[in-house]
């Protein structure tokens, strides 16, 4: 369990507290890029770490990160008018380009300097794997852009969305990471009771090793001729990757090689998760439509609106089915997303860490706190903080497959860090 002070240090994530601060150190995925399709196009509303902005693409194509209000007098950005290479405010004609300068003030002289001394907020972007990235910390101190294999993965071999959680961003990327409770809540044929009856089964055998970038861990079950590894990766801060090549079920033919999420706190209560799948085979190009319809599965695709947001929420209990969960499912909520969701939410909107009893099976949630605890006392020392440098994460790629079953896991599984792109 943690103290209200700790928790408070861990979920806290506005501009000043220390989980604030933390995040703005490194990139963070803001907006997909079919969020701001086109050159002069609309504007859109962005609320990251607590702070309002306005994000839009100009006329050279760059995706631009401004503070939602005009310096002049306050008025909304969002209503502005997105034309050669600026923003102009409606209300009083200021126009700001994507670096914040004021390159137009026509309710003043023309000859006056006033333009020079006034700015917008502005954050550097960076767009890779389908996503619009922004930096809100210090300029001087800005890491180079996002590493990652996904990033690298052409568009034919990825897929990437996004949902709206209405809770903390530390509840929803605990649960992604958890990797114990999948056999139970999203346990899909209630008939088979095995999963409550059997630890060895229901746990395997989590192993975790704390990195530069994060930590790794993997679930290792023994089966009758070998041994099924599934590994995991945590990327510093709230970045999380599986593979779903293999296992013991079969090769899966109409899906990614590797998905995951990214979770990015909106404020203090609600979070966007961002879903991503690739094939890390050139030769196997994504199928799209057997992904969408996979993500509408999942709960996400066809259940979420145009901002999506799921139409299974608190506000309906998630559709719950309780004829459903009495005689075929544990949760009687279609989609393994929005599972999650009822859970997670359902905690509250910050839960209490306080009153938590953490068991043997708590490892990986033990683990992150840990990484997240130990990355804050770095900054805050103004030591080095993880994954800063896209170098210690670039490589790492996760795996699901079976291995000889007398095979020490660690070295079975080496070359299943080489990436391809």
């Amino acid at each position: 369990m943690l103290s209200p002070a700790e928790n408070e240090r861990l979920t806290r994530v506005g501009p000043g507290t220390p989980m604030g601060r933390l995040f703005r150190r490194y990139w963070l995925p803001t907006l997909l890029a079919e969020e701001l399709p086109d050159r002069d196009g609309a504007p859109v509303r962005v609320r990251l770490l607590g702070e309002d902005l306005v994000a839009f693409r100009d006329s050279d194509g760059v995706a631009a990160l401004v503070g939602a209000f005009c310096p002049h007098r306050r008025a909304p950005m969002f209503f502005g008018r997105n034309e050669e290479c600026g923003l102009r405010c409606v209300y009083h004609g200021w126009k700001f380009d994507r670096n914040g300068t004021c390159v137009d003030m026509p309710s003043e002289p023309p000859d006056s300097l006033f333009k020079t001394k006034v700015t917008i907020d502005a954050y550097p972007t960076w767009e890779g794997g389908g996503m619009i990235w922004a930096y809100l910390g210090p300029p001087e101190l800005k890491p180079e852009p996002p590493g990652h294999e996904l990033v690298r993965t052409p568009a034919t071999h990825r897929h990437v969305s996004k949902s709206f959680e209405e809770c903390n961003f530390l509840q929803a990327l605990e649960g992604g990471i958890d990797p114990t409770h999948a056999s139970i809540m999203h346990n899909m044929n209630i008939g088979d009771r095995s999963f409550l009856n059997n630890y060895d089964e229901l746990v395997a055998n989590i192993q975790l090793d704390k990195t530069d970038y994060g930590f790794t861990y993997a679930g290792i079950r023994k089966l009758t001729n070998n041994t099924w590894v599934r590994g995991y990766h945590y990327i510093m801060p709230s970045f999380h990757m599986r593979a779903t090549v293999e296992g013991p079920f079969g090769r899966r033919a109409d899906g990614p090689t590797i998905d995951g999420h990214i979770w990015i706190p909106i404020d203090d209560e609600h979070t966007w998760v961002y879903s991503f799948g690739y094939s890390h085979d050139p030769a196997r190009p994504l199928e799209l439509d057997k992904v969408r319809a996979r993500d509408t599965r999942l709960g996400r695709g066809d259940f979420l609106d145009k901002n999506y947001r799921s139409r299974l929420n608190k506000a309906n209990d998630y559709e719950i089915d309780r004829q459903v969960q009495k005689e075929k499912t544990m949760t009687g909520i279609q989609g393994i997303n929005t599972q999650d969701l009822a859970l997670q939410e359902g905690m509250g909107p910050i839960v209490d860490r306080s009153q938590e009893h953490l068991g043997t099976t708590d490892r990986a949630i033990i683990t992150l706190r840990q990484v997240l605890t130990e990355t804050l006392d770095s900054l805050e020392r103004g030591g080095p903080l993880r994954a800063l440098d896209p170098a210690t994460y670039r490589n790492i790629r996760s795996f699901d497959r079976l291995i000889d079953g007398d095979a020490e896991w660690r070295a079975a599984t080496k070359t299943d860090l080489t990436t391809k792109f």
